[in-house]
């Protein structure tokens, strides 16, 4: 029984994250941890913060152009964005 704060996360990560991955070493699990916690963090939209990141996002015009994706965590996620 830990922190259900620690659970959630843990869970979060290992079920978005972790499950859909080999992991090789502890050196590769620290990368792909530090690659997904600012994944987490910066472009996962959560429901509880009205489809926002923590580090709030920017609302991009539509004059920026057009919509481009670029691969986090070699595929497994997506972030959007506006090619200026």
């Amino acid at each position: 029984m830990a922190n259900p704060y620690c659970e959630r996360i843990v869970g979060t990560f290992r079920r978005e994250c972790l499950d859909h991955m080999i992991i090789l070493n502890e050196k590769h699990l620290r990368s792909v941890l530090k690659e997904y916690s600012e994944y987490y963090n910066r472009i996962r939209p959560h429901l509880s913060l009205n489809r926002n990141s923590p580090i709030p996002r920017i609302i991009e015009k539509i004059e920026n152009g057009d919509v481009t994706s670029t691969e986090i965590l070699g595929g497994l996620h997506h972030s959007y964005s506006r090619a200026a």
